[in-house]
C-alpha cells in the first residue's frame, strides 16, 4: 500500500509519499519562513495563498521522484487539524479534489497524532509509552497503550512553550523565527545567571508558561531601569530562559 500525505497545518508546506513495505519512499518540505519573517510572525492568509501556489507542483515532484503516478496510489492522507483554518481548508481542498479525480481513500489525519506516531517511521518502540509533545501551539504529555489506546495525561493550562519562546523572542527584539534566535544565543551564555521559575504545575501533571514568561519580562525591565545595555545580557538571559523552559 502507498499512501500519498499533504500537510498544510501552518507555515509549511509537505508532501510526501509512504509505502508500506518501503517505508519513506519520498518527500518534500517548505517553508515559509522568509515569507513571514518581515511581519515578524505568521499571518494565516498568506499562509494559505502560499500553500496553495505550492501544492499542486510539490505533489507532482513528489511522484516522479518516486517514480509513481497517481494510479499507483492507495490513499490520500492529509492534515484535518489542529491548524489555521485557511491553511488546513487549502489541504484539505486539495486532497479532495485528487481523491475524488482519482477514486482515492481518504484518511484524515488529526496533526498531534501525527506526532504521536512519527517515530514508528523510523523504529518500533514498545507499548505504553510517555510521550511528549512539543510545538508552537501545544504542549502535551500523553500517556500511550496502544495505536488506538491512548490518554493526554498533562497540558500547559496556558501559552504552549513554543508561543513562550516566541513571546520572549519578542522582548528581546530578536527577529522571527525567535526560538533558533534564543538556542543560537544561549549557547554563548550562562544558563544559570538567572533563577527562573520552572514551568510545572506540582499539583498533578500539567505545565504553565505564563508565569516563566512574566519573570522574564520583570528581568529584562530591571536590567534595562539599571541602565545595563541589552548586548551585555541577552546571552545569559536566553540561557537561563531556555534552561528553565526544557
Amino acid at each position: 500500500m502507498k499512501i500519498l500525505g499533504i500537510e498544510t497545518s501552518c507555515d509549511e508546506t509537505g508532501v510526501a509519499v509512504y509505502s508500506e513495505s518501503e517505508g519513506l519512499v519520498s518527500e518534500l518540505l517548505y517553508s515559509q519562513i522568509r515569507l513571514h519573517k518581515e511581519f515578524g510572525g505568521i499571518i494565516p492568509e498568506l499562509a494559505s495563498r502560499d500553500h496553495a501556489q505550492r501544492l499542486a507542483g510539490m505533489t507532482q515532484k513528489v511522484l516522479e521522484q518516486a517514480d509513481l503516478k497517481m494510479s499507483d496510489i492507495d490513499g490520500i492522507a492529509y492534515t484535518l487539524g489542529p491548524g489555521l483554518i485557511g491553511a488546513l481548508l487549502v489541504g484539505t481542498s486539495f486532497a479532495s479534489s485528487l481523491a475524488l479525480k482519482y477514486e482515492k481513500k481518504l484518511l484524515p489525519v488529526h496533526h498531534m497524532e501525527g506526532h504521536l506516531f512519527a517515530p514508528f517511521i523510523k523504529q518500533d518502540i514498545e507499548y505504553p509509552f510517555i510521550a511528549l509533545l512539543v510545538s508552537g501551539g501545544h504542549s502535551l504529555l500523553v500517556l500511550v497503550k496502544s495505536f488506538k489506546d491512548y490518554t493526554v495525561i498533562g497540558r500547559s493550562i496556558d501559552d504552549a512553550v513554543g508561543e513562550c519562546f516566541d513571546k520572549v523572542a519578542r522582548m528581546l527584539g530578536l527577529e522571527y523565527p525567535g526560538g533558533p534566535e534564543i538556542d543560537r544565543l544561549a549557547k554563548m551564555g550562562y544558563n544559570d545567571q538567572y533563577k527562573f521559575p520552572r514551568p510545572l504545575i506540582y499539583d498533578g501533571l500539567n505545565f504553565s508558561f505564563s508565569g516563566l514568561k512574566t519573570a522574564v519580562r520583570y528581568q529584562i525591565e530591571k536590567l534595562n531601569d539599571q541602565g545595563i545595555l541589552l548586548e551585555d545580557y541577552i546571552h545569559d538571559i536566553c540561557a537561563s530562559f531556555q534552561e528553565a523552559a526544557i
